[in-house]
């Protein structure tokens, strides 16, 4: 039976942004996560007003339609209104709606407002009462909804089976799911999804039911929870042939099955690395960790569902070398997940804290050596940020102004690597003991909850500087958060980490061979020595380094890109047949939107394969891959 919340309590929850436990329901919704009430916390890329009526928790009861490539069913919200407030506003984009009830089936008046491009439409709801109460929602997805990807069976590895993942991050469930769609509003979800047989279906929530129950007409519903408030770009959902393998006590991998045993090996070292992190920053908190190897057209290295880590098969290398991803993507459920940037322009709250996390588990489970090296890899990517964008542009400070701070803004040289290089900075200003019991009880005082990067100050300056007007003089905190550029201070990466590598660079630039000892070189030490070549080579050259190298034929998805980043840069041929058949193999942006804009921008030379590999390819990427890709008029419409 539901119980309501008295308006006085809404009221006062909404207002001072206490956390109060909501009633109990048949959802299992458990808690109701405090928001952020600052004029920096406020969403402009959300049609919500969560101080006024905001969602808590979504019940779903979706059925997959691989046909029509539709989601289709209802969603439930528990929705918690203010005192007089007779309305909620949703984000959707792209959603049929069918009708909109109350608790007792009763029809509730809704309307569609104008679209945006970008935001989608905001579907507002009548509602009877204030308080607290739930809003069913009858809809459909889109057949082009973003978030979604439907593979025919030839688009997978197995080839038998049709398949379907999503990628919600930033602002892309709200074309799969009615709901407000802002990092800053957090909510419990539950899920019924039917499938055909003998498909599975996973989320990043509980599994209820593993292999799923019978539901009629040759197909099976899978049931899942989530009873930790979350953002809701970290509901998420895939559904294919499917095997599991277990790694560990509380961690294994889903996957096709043709993949299982590349995917378990490569993930060998997964639960070393929860002990790690939880020995660094304190509990796990999400029961198990799984992650599912997704097929190559998955747009991102990996994204950090909770429960449910979603992978790029690009990672898989045969050595461990590229399980950093693994790592990063670990750290979120902390950083990301366990505190969570209340709007896009403080993105840096989730990367910045992911990617000083993952340097740390690298550096417990590998050694500092490779610890070493990633980091310098990453404060060359930070450099390279500053040399595209201009080294005092806004779009270098870690909370972007208005103008820069959409969900997908920003440079990942900043937003990550600028991000980690400021905590690294502070650890060793401060001392990395007294660093780690700060960073440990911040993620325990603000679990669950969203954060800004005015709170993440304050509490830094509360909980660790105290007062000291010296120490606070040297981090010079407000210069790396909201100013552009590279505060003096920066912790710069030891040049020893590189030697060797950095002798081979010089060496070659001045007319030297290959380095003969590059097959022997750890994967960041290949990275760092192509990354370092001058920009401009003569095809001899370049000759000699494919020849000597083997570049065209490395199995490593990193190492190869940045040859062919390079080979691009250099109108080199003999490169061509190997940079098709990478960008047709996967889909990841990280690799595809450079190589592909690179080439588009050479009219002469790279234009005519731009197009033809473009037409090949895109019907196999992700719309997040495609979405500034189309933009460049390869494809005839």
């Amino acid at each position: 039976m539901l119980r309501s919340l008295t308006a006085a309590v809404a009221a006062l929850f909404l207002a001072s942004c206490e956390t109060q436990a909501p009633p109990s329901e048949p959802s299992g919704a458990a808690q109701v996560a405090p928001i952020l009430e600052t004029p920096d916390a406020v969403d402009p890329h959300s049609y919500a007003k969560p101080l006024e009526a905001r969602v808590a928790n979504v019940d779903l009861d979706l059925a997959l339609d691989f046909a029509a490539k539709r989601v289709a069913g209802t969603a439930a919200l528990d929705v918690i209104a203010r005192p007089g407030v007779r309305q909620v506003i949703l984000d959707s984009k792209g959603l049929a709606i069918a009708g909109v009830e109350d608790a007792d089936g009763q029809p509730l008046k809704w309307k569609l407002g104008a679209a945006d491009a970008d935001k989608g439409a905001p579907l507002t709801v009548e509602l009877p009462r204030d308080g607290k109460q739930r809003v069913l929602i009858r809809y459909s997805s889109a057949p082009d909804a973003a978030a979604l990807q439907w593979l025919t069976p030839e688009q997978t590895a197995g080839k038998k089976h049709p398949y379907l993942f999503s990628q919600g991050q930033p602002t892309l469930n709200r074309t799969w799911i009615p709901t407000q769609d802002s990092p800053g509003i957090r909510q419990t979800w539950s899920a019924k999804v039917s499938a055909p047989e003998p498909l599975k279906v996973v989320m990043s929530g509980e599994r209820l039911t593993p292999d799923g129950e019978p539901d009629g007409d040759g197909r099976r519903a899978f049931r899942f929870k989530m009873d930790k408030p979350v953002a809701p770009y970290l509901i998420a959902i895939a559904a294919g042939d499917l095997a599991f393998r277990e790694l560990g006590p509380r961690t294994g991998v889903w996957t096709e099955p043709v993949m299982l045993d590349r995917a378990a090996a490569e993930l060998a070292d997964t639960e070393k690395m929860v002990d790690a992190a939880e020995k660094l920053y304190g509990p796990y908190r999400w029961g198990r960790y799984d992650v599912i190897v997704l097929p190559p057209s998955f747009p991102y290295g990996g994204m950090e569902n909770p429960t449910l880590t979603f992978l790029t098969p690009t990672f898989i290398a045969g050595d461990k070398s590229l399980v950093g991803l693994v790592a990063h993507e670990l750290a979120h459920s902390w950083s990301g997940n366990l505190v969570t940037n209340a709007t896009w322009a403080d993105s840096w709250l989730n990367e910045g804290f992911t990617s000083y996390f993952e340097n740390r588990i690298m550096e417990a489970i590998y050694g500092p050596k490779r610890a070493q090296q990633e980091e310098a890899l990453s404060f060359d990517a930070m450099e390279e940020s500053f040399d595209e964008v201009g080294v005092n542009a806004p779009v270098t400070r870690l909370h972007l102004a208005e103008a820069e701070a959409n969900p997908d803004g920003g440079s990942s040289g900043i937003v990550y690597d600028k991000g980690a290089i400021f905590l690294r900075t502070l650890e060793r200003l401060v001392g990395r003991e007294r660093f780690d019991g700060w960073l440990r009880s911040y993620f325990d005082r603000y679990a669950f909850q969203p954060m800004t990067s005015a709170k993440f100050l304050a509490d830094f300056r509360a909980n660790l500087v105290r007062g000291d007007k010296a120490l606070e003089a040297r981090l010079m905190l407000d210069q790396w958060v909201y100013q552009p550029g590279l505060p003096a201070n920066v912790a710069r990466p030891d040049p020893a980490a590189f030697a060797a590598v950095d002798k081979a660079v010089a060496d070659f630039a001045s007319g030297g061979a290959a380095p003969a000892e590059f097959a022997a070189w750890t994967t960041a030490e290949k990275i760092r020595f192509i990354n370092s070549l001058p920009r401009k080579l003569p095809a001899a050259r370049l000759d000699e380094l494919n020849g000597k190298l083997d570049l065209n034929r490395v199995g490593n998805n990193e190492v190869l890109f940045a040859w062919l980043d390079l080979a691009v840069a250099n109108r080199y041929q003999p490169a061509v047949p190997a940079l098709e058949r990478f960008l047709l193999a996967q889909g990841r942006r990280k690799f595809v939107r450079p190589l592909i804009e690179a080439l588009a921008e050479d009219r002469q030379w790279g234009r005519p394969i731009s197009v033809r590999i473009y037409s090949r390819a895109r019907p196999s990427y992700h719309a997040v891959t495609t979405h500034d890709l189309d933009k460049l008029g390869l494809i005839e419409t």
